[in-house]
């Protein structure tokens, strides 16, 4: 078994104890990404839409980093703190994934790091 750590400048620095991402022979795992600037290490500002689309470039930056794409992905997980936005997700993610569309759940929470109001994670086949 392979194992390799997986880092780039293109998405936020991890913020705790973790990798961006870790890649076990042909699968990687994406950990969180929330919507923060990767140079400014701030969250986005902006509606809703800013934080979504902030979120799938730092994924797609750490896809990318992988040697991988979204193309990639088998496995999505968002977080919200308002269930409200799931609509908007969809139409958001649309951009960024086309059929067949990876797996994916939903799961409203209370609460995420450093306030931001969403967050996603991704597994990727490369």
């Amino acid at each position: 078994m392979s194992r390799t750590i997986i880092s780039t400048d293109k998405a936020p620095a991890a913020i705790g104890t973790y990798s961006q991402a870790v890649k076990i022979d042909r699968t990687v795992y994406i950990s969180g990404q929330i919507p923060l600037d990767p140079v400014t290490k701030i969250l986005v500002e902006g509606d809703m839409e800013a934080q979504v689309r902030r979120v799938f470039e730092n994924l797609k930056a750490v896809a990318n980093a992988s040697g991988g794409s979204l193309a990639d992905a088998v496995r999505v997980t968002i977080y919200l703190t308002d269930l409200a936005h799931f609509a908007l997700v969809n139409q958001v993610m649309a951009e960024y994934f086309s059929e067949p569309y990876p797996a994916r759940a939903a799961v409203g929470v209370a609460s995420l790091p450093r306030g931001a109001a969403v967050e996603a994670d991704c597994i990727l086949y490369v």
